[in-house]
């Protein structure tokens, strides 16, 4: 994969397959992509990245719930701090937290038809530009109307 100003962001065909660990993100900013964990069950989602020591750069975790919801996440036992992305089930970005703080316990809200949330390393988003309105690719999207579809 070649990447783009030395930050990571993909040139990688539009067409390039889906993968179930890596996500794409894109905007008028350009595209990016990480390799992702899945956290799609309540035990997966509860423990997410606590007791972690460190996150590789273009590594994070995507959970996903089995319907649209309220969801905050907070940041108890968690040792890296992080850029929290909420999504809708069309695959939308609706809601950022960025630089959440290491053992936090502040909720974090994002919004209330939250369907996944991408946890990467603090200031990526910014860095990328990963704002309100990026789209993300990804399968878990697909069984609604992805707005980029696989």
């Amino acid at each position: 994969m070649a990447f783009g100003a030395g930050l990571g962001i993909s040139t990688a065909s539009h067409a390039a397959e889906c993968q179930l660990n890596r996500v794409d993100l894109r905007g008028s900013w350009g595209q990016v992509s990480f390799t992702v964990e899945i956290a799609d069950d309540e035990a997966e989602r509860a423990q997410g990245l606590m007791f972690r020591e460190a996150l590789p750069r273009q590594s994070g975790m995507l959970f996903v719930y089995p319907y649209p919801q309220p969801a905050a996440f907070w940041m108890k036992n968690t040792l890296i701090p992080l850029d929290i992305i909420f999504l809708n089930e069309n695959g939308l970005v609706t809601g950022i937290q960025a630089n959440a703080i290491p053992g936090d316990l502040t909720p974090l809200p994002g919004g209330n038809d939250v369907f996944a949330v991408l946890e990467v390393n603090a200031g990526l988003a910014a860095v990328y530009g990963i704002s309100l309105g990026t789209e993300m690719r990804h399968k878990v999207f697909s069984k609604t109307a992805p707005i980029w579809p696989c």
